[in-house]
């Protein structure tokens, strides 16, 4: 049977079957997905074409594009610098949060199993307690009094320490877990390593990957954090968002300028920290699995010769 001439047709194949074919392979949650990401995308098209036009005014589609709102935000000094404050603190914060965080999962994880119980329930306390409760004790604590540093980068960093904790505490626990550390601390003690340095050097490494995901992933975290921000620093050290909040009534098309940047930024970090195993050119679960066999030879053999020696005299 021969197909009506005025059907369009690719290749010398009628076009219109094989979209109704494809058409009515599609699966339900494919379009159900489809139609939640269009849903979430759509605002931010729409903020970037925004931050893009040179004029968009009563008509359905901007006047002309531009990319002149990006380059007079980054030739900003005023964001530039809330820009360098906001990764200042994010920056301190975390290397607070490694240096006080990664030994207490340790020790839950080798010699105080119960110490892991109550990590589980704290990390569970910056989602119990809204931010803006958290910003009033805060305020009412620091405002005075013998410690006085509400107004100061200072309360930033312990107070963003509060938040991350979940998000570190649980990447790298799930590293440690995916070791067999017991038998890697026992391996390095043998070989007359001390515990410190058999933590350093053999632990450490292994867990690098989840240290790094943690990091990126509180760093993007931390990126979009307003409130506390706000409530308890304000203008006197400006931090990324509340230099967004100060300007919502310059020109929306570097408002939205400024959000698209924030958002590629944060993008870009998420990105970054969950790429992580993949550059090992393995999956998650089997990067992690395989840790433990390929760092626990490595020290080992490095100590070797000694313990030979030791064996031969």
């Amino acid at each position: 049977m021969s197909l009506p001439a005025e059907l369009p047709y690719r290749h010398g194949k009628p076009l219109l079957p094989s979209l109704m074919a494809r058409l009515r392979l599609l699966n339900p949650y494919t379009l159900v997905v489809g139609s939640v990401f269009t849903l979430l995308a759509l605002p931010l098209v729409a903020t970037l074409f925004y931050a893009l036009a040179t004029r968009w005014g009563a008509s359905l589609t901007p006047d002309g594009l531009t990319i002149k709102w990006f380059i007079e935000l980054w030739t900003t000094p005023r964001f530039l610098a809330a820009f360098g404050r906001s990764i200042l603190i994010a920056v301190s914060a975390l290397i607070l949060s490694l240096i006080l965080i990664v030994p207490v999962v340790f020790l839950a994880h080798t010699r105080y199993p119960r110490l892991d119980n109550l990590m589980n329930g704290l990390i569970l306390l910056p989602f119990a307690v809204p931010p803006i409760v958290s910003s009033v004790g805060l305020l009412q604590l620091y405002a005075g009094g013998p410690l006085p540093i509400v107004g100061t980068p200072w309360i930033l960093i312990p107070t963003y320490f509060t938040i991350v904790l979940p998000f570190m505490y649980r990447a790298l626990a799930n590293s440690l877990r995916a070791l067999d550390v017991a038998s890697l601390m026992e391996a390095a003690q043998l070989l007359g390593a001390s515990p410190l340095k058999a933590f350093f050097l053999v632990v450490l490494p292994n867990i690098r990957i989840g240290i790094q995901i943690a990091v990126f992933l509180a760093f993007s975290f931390l990126a979009g954090e307003f409130v506390f921000a706000n409530m308890l620093v304000g203008t006197r050290f400006e931090t990324l968002q509340v230099y967004l909040n100060n300007i919502r009534g310059a020109s929306g098309h570097f408002t939205s300028a400024l959000v698209i940047t924030l958002f590629v930024f944060t993008l870009l970090l998420t990105w970054l920290g969950n790429r992580q195993p993949a550059t090992e050119g393995q999956p998650v679960d089997e990067a992690d699995d395989s840790l433990s066999g390929t760092d626990l030879t490595a020290p080992i053999h490095i100590v070797t010769p000694d313990a030979d020696s030791r064996g031969t005299r």
